[in-house]
């Protein structure tokens, strides 16, 4: 069975850990990333744009909520805190910061992966039941990251995957480029609009049976691009 698109970022300072978190997270077909410390967790969210980030409070260089609050100037993606700390006020403070949940150590892997599944869920303002969406022959799982052609899979990068469910969830509908900029990239690109054509030309020769006169994914000239629906 394929891996599916979703990379999760893990920064942890404890490798034992680490390592047994990213070898479970694997074995779900996941894509991992890894940073031993806040710094290197920074550049990691930049260059791998992680769908998810489970993040230590306790990082040799950086530590507790200020940290929660440089990741979330950074990433819109859900954060769950995976830290030995269990006081309540420390729970709040790490929420109030920025994070999307918190699991206290020791844990199990099932109730970690259940935790992910759940924050991915989230992530995407998907609810559990329509964690896959079906529309004019494509059927895209939110919850696997999975994508799907008249039945046959189609295999989409991350990003291709994230553009492609904002389209989705908004059949029909024009979405300018600067909406689907910072849905997709997040605030700091809503000017890149080259990086839209570059990634809608990906997905059209993907999806489409002529990229070159699209039906599916129509472009709005000079506005932005739809989904097509009857």
């Amino acid at each position: 069975m394929p891996k599916n698109t979703i990379t999760i970022l893990i920064i942890e300072d404890n490798f034992p850990l680490r390592e047994l978190i990213r070898s479970s997270l694997v074995e779900a077909r996941y894509f991992t990333a890894e940073a031993g410390t806040g710094k290197e967790g920074l550049a990691k969210i930049a260059s791998e744009r992680p769908q998810l980030i489970l993040l230590d409070l306790g990082l040799p260089d950086n530590e507790g909520t200020e940290l929660v609050r440089k990741v979330r100037r950074r990433s819109t993606s859900p954060i769950l805190v995976v830290s030995a700390r269990d006081s309540e006020s420390e729970k709040v403070a790490a929420l109030d910061a920025g994070a999307d949940d918190y699991i206290t150590k020791p844990f199990g892997m099932s109730e970690l992966l259940a935790r992910v599944r759940v924050a991915l869920r989230h992530g995407l303002d998907i609810p559990a039941s329509k964690s896959a969406i079906e529309h004019e022959g494509l059927r895209m799982d939110f919850v696997t990251h999975q994508v799907w052609k008249n039945g046959r899979e189609v295999h989409l990068s991350p990003i291709e995957f994230k553009l492609l469910g904002v389209l989705m969830q908004n059949a029909g509908k024009m979405l300018p480029h600067q909406k689907l900029l910072n849905e997709v990239w997040g605030p700091s690109d809503t000017d890149q609009t080259h990086y839209l054509r570059v990634y809608m030309r990906q997905l059209r020769g993907k999806l489409e049976a002529d990229p070159s006169r699209p039906r599916i994914l129509l472009t709005e000239p000079g506005v932005g691009y739809r989904l097509y629906s009857r």
